[in-house]
């Protein structure tokens, strides 16, 4: 499962993102897809969520549950 492909990242997955502000840290915040908010079928950085708690980021790994 590639995160930096849309078809990849559903809602309700677990996954793991980078928030803006931790970008530079590299620090990671797990939850679930709440809604993909990349419209394009690829981002090299990462596609963009939000997840149920609201929490806005690209995905850098997403977990098989």
């Amino acid at each position: 499962m590639d995160p930096t492909k849309r078809p990849s990242i559903k809602p309700g997955q677990s996954v793991s993102i980078v928030l803006k502000r931790d970008q530079s840290s590299g620090r990671l915040t797990n939850g679930i897809v709440g809604e993909i908010l990349t419209n394009s079928p690829h981002h090299p950085h990462g596609i963009k969520v939000r997840l149920t708690s609201g929490d806005v980021g690209r995905v850098k790994e997403i977990h098989l549950d």
